[in-house]
């Protein structure tokens, strides 16, 4: 079983709920005001997960700056009233700064059993296999940050 503090359990579920907001305003043809809550919620949320000092690590890291931009620069619009292109620039910019853990979340799902079989259908792998060929020619620039720590209990 995964051990979390009571901090990385309230992230949990203000990035849940973050999430939620963020997909419920697009579904009700992109409502600003459920976008920024969730934009909020979603950036706090990943703040009490990892820890504040290394939620600016994250974003601040030189090589990731871009990014950064591209993404907070998107929350800011979606703050200041322009929703559509707010969130065209902060799925740009999620998806460079998350390009390194996509992999991960990949190989994870094709443990899934149905999703897996999916995932390996000949298109779709070919495709998957593209994706992680670039990101890991992405990967030098990513310098590996310790995460939460997390401990596993075996019964």
């Amino acid at each position: 079983m995964i051990s979390l503090t009571d901090s990385q359990k309230i992230g949990m579920g203000l990035t849940g709920f973050g999430v939620f907001f963020l997909f419920f305003g697009m579904i009700l043809f992109f409502d600003k005001a459920l976008l920024a809550i969730g934009n909020i919620l979603f950036v706090a949320g990943l703040a009490f997960v990892i820890g504040l000092e290394r939620t600016f690590r994250f974003f601040f890291q030189k090589h990731k700056m871009k990014a950064t931009s591209f993404f907070l620069g998107g929350v800011f619009v979606v703050l200041i009233g322009w929703p559509i292109i707010g969130v065209v620039l902060e799925i740009y910019g999620f998806f460079l700064l998350f390009r390194g853990f996509f992999p991960v979340v990949v190989g994870f799902i094709r443990r899934i059993p149905v999703l897996g079989s999916i995932l390996n259908l000949p298109f779709i792998s070919a495709v998957m296999a593209r994706s992680n060929d670039s990101s890991a020619h992405h990967s030098r620039f990513n310098k590996a940050m310790p995460g939460p720590v997390i401990h596993l209990e075996t019964a």
